[in-house]
């Protein structure tokens, strides 16, 4: 039995030793000949069109038109704001939507940036003593040269509603150099980190990237 197992494994490995050049051959040619095929128009337009349904995209449609209004009233790229919609919350799925160092909404504003930075219990990393009220009051954030915005009327700068939120990041953004084209300086102004400015930065390439194909998806959801 022994003697039969032998020469049954030797067998096998003969077997695979004879075939592995046939198999690597084959492999090669068929790399070659689907560059060849590549050069086709037809195969060509193919493949593209199958590169583009399976781009995966992450931007919430819903988000793009208030990403999109935001942008062109402050006049910065909206896909800057997605990507820090992106890093600060995940698109608003992060629950609670408040950091453990006080960073609010959907944003992520720190109260007093949110407010404004001469509100008299303001200082270092900018919790503040803000009332709760005075936090969403449009009238008190404009006394304090805060960057809140009441994008959607109701009398309320709220960065727990998202349009607020999101028009308030555009407007912190391009007060801090976006909307001259100085991103980078804008994203390390919003998150003083270069780890931040990097991440943000990777998404805000990787969306401007796939720019035509967002804008594809966004009319076919009717939006």
């Amino acid at each position: 039995m022994t003697s039969k197992k032998q020469k049954s494994y030797k067998w096998k490995l003969w077997s695979i030793i004879l075939l592995l050049p046939v198999t690597i051959t084959v492999y090669v040619l068929l790399i070659v000949s689907w560059q060849e095929l590549r050069k086709i128009p037809a195969v060509q337009e193919w493949a593209t069109s199958i590169q583009k349904s399976t781009t995966k995209i992450d931007v919430p449609g819903e988000y793009i038109p208030i990403y999109k209004d935001a942008a062109d009233e402050y006049g910065i790229p909206w896909t800057l704001l997605a990507a820090h919609h992106r890093i600060e919350t995940k698109f608003s799925t992060m629950d609670p939507l408040l950091s453990p160092v006080g960073a609010e909404g959907h944003m992520q504003f720190m109260p007093c940036t949110f407010v404004g930075w001469s509100h008299p219990s303001c200082g270092g990393l900018g919790l503040g003593e803000i009332p709760e009220e005075d936090k969403i009051n449009p009238a008190v954030i404009a006394q304090y040269g805060g960057y809140g915005i009441d994008a959607n009327g109701d009398g309320y700068a709220d960065p727990f509603d998202l349009e607020d939120a999101i028009y308030s990041a555009a407007n912190y953004l391009a007060a801090s150099g976006a909307a001259d084209g100085e991103i980078e300086k804008a994203i390390f102004n919003y998150n003083r980190s270069n780890k931040y400015v990097e991440d943000v930065l990777h998404f805000y390439h990787l969306y401007e990237k796939q720019l035509a194909t967002l804008q594809t998806a966004t009319v076919q959801d009717g939006l």
